[in-house]
């Protein structure tokens, strides 16, 4: 049995995969069905890594160095069903439109890119791995893995999140942190026996918010942003004064960012109002991490930082690839370049792997993680259809680098 690499199969595929629900760490009957469509599209390898990503393989003739196609198979929780115009995972074309959770982050992306490397057999300079990856939603621990086992080794990577056609060349990365205020609890009815972590509460946000209004930036990426956005309070009942309140902030960093610098930063602008914490009290700021087990059972304690990149607008892969994708209605005008305004992916490959990523995908990124998310067919047809000049274009300008 084999399938024809059309567009019309590709968006039926892709409502097959936003009807599989896909959190992180729950991937495995979207990966089953991924591995099954690229055996019946003829890939000359399918190949899963211990953590569950999918790498597929359609072989090129051995001119040009390999390149990635990459999404993710874990998908950002739908909420309440009530409140979406259409179920969440009906993956129904209704009104031009695919709709679902995923549609366009990120598995409407991820059927074309499938299917444009099925259409190039026989037809690649190089290689065209497809390498679709588990926990992308909760910092990258798949694309990470991916990388660091030798599974796969592109010289180019092109992100499938969405650009609304134009070639993304990076974005800032993100850092949870967290500022961990210890005291000393009690009853509520004898305070004078307690150090109140809330006490040093007030003196922590404005040193964060003093830190927020000086932060750094880039001319391509602008500039970073730091926020509070909780704060938790342990114990939790209402009679006990608390003996630990934890604030977590989300960071968008730059890629020049580290985790050694961030912490140092919070630190200082926390230092600068409070410079003496009291006695019987005591400050930690630190990076927030949580415990992830991916679908095949493997656990690891994950720091949640995703890292930025930035590819220079003149880099060989950049321009070959803008060109080759042009512009929707005008195909001779190079495609604009520019960056995400999210996190991917492409903060792993590039900005640590160093390998050279674009991203380039059909979606407006106003409807990621909303439940009104949808990809317009016809954009998506016109992606679908300028995958192949893309994808030889990168090789190209890769072994032109190499």
């Amino acid at each position: 049995m084999s399938r024809e690499p059309t567009f019309e199969n590709a968006l039926a595929f892709a409502g097959d995969l936003i009807r599989i629900p896909s959190m992180s760490g729950e991937e495995g009957e979207v990966a089953a069905r991924l591995r099954e469509e690229m055996r019946v599209l003829g890939f000359d390898r399918v190949e899963v890594d211990g953590l569950g990503s999918v790498a597929g393989v359609v072989k090129g003739r051995g001119d040009a160095p390999p390149v990635m196609l990459s999404c993710h198979l874990d998908v950002v929780a739908e909420g309440a069903h009530e409140e979406w115009e259409h179920p969440p995972f009906c993956g129904d074309v209704v009104d031009g439109h695919l709709h679902g959770r995923g549609a366009m982050d990120i598995k409407g992306p991820m059927a074309l890119q499938v299917y444009a490397a099925a259409a190039l057999a026989n037809r690649a300079p190089g290689d065209v791995i497809v390498g679709q990856v588990v926990y992308e939603e909760r910092g990258g621990w798949g694309m990470e893995h991916l990388v660091r086992s030798g599974l796969v080794n592109p010289a180019a990577v092109i992100i499938g999140e969405s650009t609304y056609g134009d070639i993304a060349l990076g974005h800032r990365g993100r850092a949870q942190l967290e500022v961990v205020i210890r005291g000393l609890a009690s009853h509520a009815s004898a305070p004078d026996r307690a150090r109140n972590a809330l006490d040093l509460l007030p003196g922590v946000l404005t040193g964060v918010t003093a830190l927020a209004r000086r932060q750094e930036s880039d001319p391509v990426l602008g500039p970073a942003s730091l926020a509070p956005t909780d704060v938790r309070v342990r114990p939790e009942s209402p009679n006990v004064i608390p003996d630990e309140v934890i604030v977590v902030l989300d960071w968008r960093i730059l890629p020049t960012d580290t985790e050694a610098s961030l912490i140092g930063r919070v630190k200082d602008a926390i230092a600068e109002v409070l410079p003496d914490v009291p006695a019987g009290y005591a400050i930690e700021c630190r990076l927030a991490s949580e415990r992830q087990t991916s679908y095949t059972g493997r656990s690891a304690d994950r720091n949640l930082l995703t890292p930025g990149f930035l590819m220079e607008p003149d880099h060989a892969v950049v321009t070959a690839a803008a060109g080759a994708v042009g512009r929707r209605g005008a195909p001779d005008t190079a495609a604009r370049c520019r960056p995400w305004t999210f996190a991917t992916d492409g903060g792993w490959t590039c900005g640590v792997f160093g390998i050279p990523t674009i991203g380039f995908a059909p979606g407006e990124e106003r409807y990621a993680h909303t439940n009104r998310e949808r990809l317009d067919v016809e954009e998506a047809r016109w992606a679908f259809s300028r995958y192949p000049s893309l994808i030889l274009a990168v090789q190209e300008a890769a072994a032109k680098k190499s």
